[in-house]
């Protein structure tokens, strides 16, 4: 078998089988799109597609959060003595990599897809192509969150490390991407890390397309928030998405370089926990 095909069937099963997960980021999901649903359409009764503009940043930042969270079970794998066994075996460091990065973004991307099918039922009004391209974003987009997350969990190396670093990123990222507050709201101040957020721009490419957006011009993009005028550059949805993709790249890149440098012979692995653990084998 692909050794990346492993790591993803692998790391599928042990998500699934922690039920305790599955239904945390299901709860927290349904909570925020029931929130924002019905709470928060009257502030945006302005827009043609109220619920597709909110109901598509709940989506999005569901697929960011499950993909960065995601991302702590390699931490797992080094306590319990599995990932120095995957280091010694005769596996590329980049499979290793390919396969965490992209079992933290199928995950995601099913956590989305279930989101998005609660949302349709809300009252989000999208297509059959609209559903395909929004999973497509969903899944891209993922890869390039779980590359993130992935690197903050082996600089961390350690659960509370990585929980404690992660909210500090995670939070500040979520409040000026635009998915719960309009880009052109935020303060001035504020802008540069609106512009380095790798979420703003899927943000705005998600909107887009669930709003069906193709017709307006650069202009009425800026003003919906899903285009930036960065001193008269406009970044366009596409050009922001293909900026996403880079800096997943970039971090993806990073974690490669993190493994060949790994050294966990100073990790104590848990008894009875070697090969994976005993969990993860039942």
């Amino acid at each position: 078998m692909n050794p990346i095909t492993a790591i993803v069937q692998r790391n599928l099963l042990n998500y699934i089988r922690s039920k305790g997960r599955v239904f945390g980021a299901l709860f927290m999901s349904m909570f925020m799109l029931m929130m924002f649903s019905f709470l928060m359409k009257s502030s945006m009764s302005g827009l043609d597609a109220p619920m597709n503009y909110l109901i598509s940043g709940v989506i999005i930042m569901s697929v960011f959060q499950v993909s960065v969270n995601n991302s702590s079970d390699i931490l797992s794998d080094i306590s319990s003595g599995y990932m120095r066994e995957v280091l010694v075996a005769p596996i590329a460091r980049t499979q290793i990599s390919m396969g965490n990065v992209l079992s933290g973004a199928v995950i995601a991307t099913l956590q989305g897809v279930v989101t998005m099918t609660v949302g349709i039922i809300l009252g989000l009004r999208i297509n059959i192509l609209q559903i395909l391209l929004l999973t497509v974003v969903m899944l891209v987009s993922a890869m390039a969150f779980s590359a993130i997350g992935l690197f903050l969990a082996t600089i961390s190396r350690n659960s509370p490390a990585f929980q404690t670093i992660s909210s500090m990123i995670m939070m500040p990222l979520t409040f000026v991407s635009g998915a719960y507050i309009p880009t052109t709201m935020i303060p001035g101040f504020l802008l540069p890390i609106v512009y380095l957020n790798p979420l703003t721009y899927t943000t705005s490419i998600f909107r887009y397309i669930a709003l069906g957006a193709y017709t307006l011009d650069t202009g009425e993009l800026v003003e919906q928030g899903m285009a930036l005028n960065i001193g008269g550059f406009v970044i366009a949805p596409l050009m922001g998405l293909a900026i996403t993709i880079l800096i997943g790249a970039f971090f993806f890149v990073l974690c490669v370089r993190k493994f060949d440098q790994a050294d966990f012979s100073t990790i104590k692995v848990a008894a009875g926990m070697r090969g994976g653990g005993a969990a993860a084998r039942r």
